[in-house]
């Protein structure tokens, strides 16, 4: 499995932890590569473009909180980001809403609870059904909005 990761300063020491953790995935990491202050919409649009393109099916963006990457990731198309809090809401926003992202908060989970996190929505999968039509209707209001522009 390949996935995307990206974070800003605030997420930074995070995302290189998950990376070193998850030792059996190839990340492709799109940066930032130090702590140095940076804007996290740079490295949320580079996983959510690659995810766009079709160059990765799955991506991690860590940010402070996980707000401002849940908000930027959510304006590019086809993007389903989901910044989840517990392992709870990681499989959930994989069975019910096939998220395509995850989104997590560097400065507010716990490392280790993170990689459970993690974990948990790397192994859920979406369950269609229902919940398919209900994802057609996410990307009807994409198309919507794109008409109304």
């Amino acid at each position: 499995m390949k996935i995307g990761i990206g974070s800003d300063h605030g997420g930074f020491a995070l995302k290189k932890a998950i990376i070193n953790r998850f030792t059996d995935i190839h990340f492709d990491d799109v940066g930032t590569y130090d702590e140095e202050s940076c804007d996290y919409s740079d490295y949320v649009s580079k996983v959510c473009y690659k995810i766009q393109k079709g160059e990765l099916e799955y991506g991690i963006v860590v940010c402070g909180t996980g707000i401002g990457a849940s908000i930027a990731a959510n304006k590019i198309k086809g993007i389903r980001a989901a910044l989840c809090c517990n392992e709870f809401m990681a499989e959930m926003s994989r069975r019910h809403n096939n998220a395509n992202v995850l989104v997590l908060g560097g400065r507010v989970l716990a490392e280790e609870f993170s990689f459970k996190i993690v974990e948990r929505w790397i192994d859920s999968s979406f369950e269609q059904g229902r919940h398919q039509r209900r994802i057609d209707k996410i990307h009807e209001l994409e198309i919507a909005q794109n008409n109304s522009a």
